[in-house]
């Protein structure tokens, strides 16, 4: 009797993957193809989505995974993927236009102005978005400005999950996880915001209704069901946003705040309510809506294993990995706590007095690694106490996913910064492991995606603080 599973098209900006998940959540197979953007002849700094390549891709990864699965019955697939990207189509789903990469630059300059709309103060206190340049907001404003006859024309604008989805079930949605990402929502009231749409110029009726995770989208047409090697009737489950899945695919519940860590590291926590006026005072401070209906995600994000790939590329030249990461390791556990005396300041992307402190003869490359570690666990208890702030909660530990949990050195230089225990999840697959909960619960094997997750063995290891110096 082989087991049942659920399948997640993960479409990352990195990656392009199908995953098969069992009902204990754990990776039964998979298989990839490499994601990336491409340059459009109008601009070569300018950065684009290939949607049919990337249909390509997800089919043959889905094809190339059911060879290996020929015989588990799949119960359920869904769809998650990166946020705030999206595009406009016509009555019929095609693209008007090419899907705008969150990589792109050429909505900098909308951001940067946008108090020709309303003021960026008035624009926090409605979405509790950060103004990040790549949100939906300043991709919509750019295409009103720059191709309005596109907008104007347009039947729908599709998030990135919502463009795939349609592609399987012909069925247009906006999917709650991925809306929570745009700048564009009335975060207090969980609906489109008409005075924002009002003011830049964008009608509401272009974004279709609104499902929660978990809401079956439709079934899996027979075109589509043969391109990616399964059966027809199959049921589609809504889920969307990566980061919001990867967060309840870690197993913490309300007020337990976990860390992606990655190139960036971004640390958010599932909350029942948020102060509404410390998140638009902190600058840092964001808040998406979490997978789970009623509940917010806020949150904050910073370059973080960025910043430590800069340094190995400065001082361990020429040493391939992964000899050069257990080489930077060793070298910077030799330097005592504190390093010396030896401080950075990690916003390379912000502070112009970013940079070393403290440096003399004696410093030896151990010391600037280490001292960057230190700077970076210094930021995450910033930030977590403006988060504690903002979600009005009092953590008592951090549970951490990602790249970044794997440095072993990094993670109890945050205990001790953070005084609290660092748990780190052995389950590498947070993200996949979320969205298949609740796609599990949407096809009716569990009564609810929380159901779903207690099934689920979460394996932690453990980091305790030392005493502070």
């Amino acid at each position: 009797m082989h087991k049942e599973i659920v399948i997640v098209l993960d479409c990352g900006a990195t990656n392009i993957r199908a995953m098969a998940i069992d009902g204990q959540g754990n990776v039964v197979a998979s298989a990839h193809q490499q994601n990336f953007t491409l340059n459009p002849p109008e601009n070569p700094l300018w950065h684009i989505w290939p949607l049919e390549r990337m249909m390509d891709s997800l089919q043959s990864c889905c094809q190339a995974l059911m060879a290996k699965v020929p015989h588990h019955p799949v119960r359920a697939l869904t769809v998650t993927a990166f946020g705030v990207d999206g595009g406009l189509v016509n009555h019929a789903g095609e693209l008007l236009y090419p899907v705008i990469s969150w990589k792109c630059p050429r909505t900098d300059a909308v951001m940067n102005n946008i108090q020709k709309y309303l003021p960026p103060a008035e624009l926090k206190a409605i979405t509790g978005v950060a103004p990040y340049s790549f949100n939906t907001l300043y991709k919509l404003i750019w295409l009103r400005e720059n191709a309005p006859a596109m907008l104007d024309n347009a039947h729908a604008w599709l998030f990135m999950s919502s463009l795939i989805t349609f592609q399987l079930t012909g069925e247009m949605t906006t999917e709650r996880t991925m809306a929570g990402t745009s700048q564009l929502l009335d975060i207090n009231q969980d609906v489109f915001s008409e005075r924002l749409l009002k003011l830049v110029g964008i009608d509401r009726s272009l974004f279709p209704r609104k499902i929660n995770a978990g809401d079956v989208i439709g079934a899996l047409r027979p075109e589509m069901a043969q391109k990616l090697g399964l059966k027809a009737g199959i049921p589609v489950i809504s889920t969307g946003h990566d980061t919001q899945f990867a967060l309840y695919g870690s197993g913490v519940g309300v007020d337990q705040p976990v860390l992606s860590s990655g190139t960036w590291e971004i640390l958010m926590v599932r909350s029942s309510g948020i102060n509404s006026r410390l998140l638009q005072n902190h600058t840092h401070a964001t808040c998406e809506l979490d997978s789970a209906h009623g509940y917010f995600n806020p949150g904050c994000q910073y370059l973080a294993s960025g910043v430590l790939e800069w340094i190995r590329q400065l001082y361990w030249p020429g040493v391939a990995a992964p000899e050069v990461y257990a080489q930077m390791l060793h070298e910077a556990g030799r330097i005592p706590p504190g390093c010396e005396g030896v401080t950075m300041r990690s916003d390379l992307m912000g502070d112009k007095q970013a940079g070393w402190q403290g440096v003399n003869l004696l410093t030896q490359r151990g010391h600037l690694y280490r001292s960057a570690l230190e700077a970076l666990a210094e930021r995450l208890r910033e930030h977590l106490t403006m988060l504690e702030q903002v979600a009005e909660f009092s953590a008592k530990e951090l549970v951490l996913v990602g790249g970044g949990s794997r440095n072993a050195l990094w993670n109890q230089i945050k205990a001790d910064a953070l005084q609290l225990p660092v748990k780190v999840l052995a389950k590498a697959e947070t993200t996949v492991s979320g969205a298949a909960m609740f796609a599990w619960a949407g096809a009716g094997v569990y009564r609810s995606a929380d159901e779903a997750r207690e099934q689920v063995s979460f394996d932690y290891d453990t980091y305790l603080p030392r005493s502070p110096r």
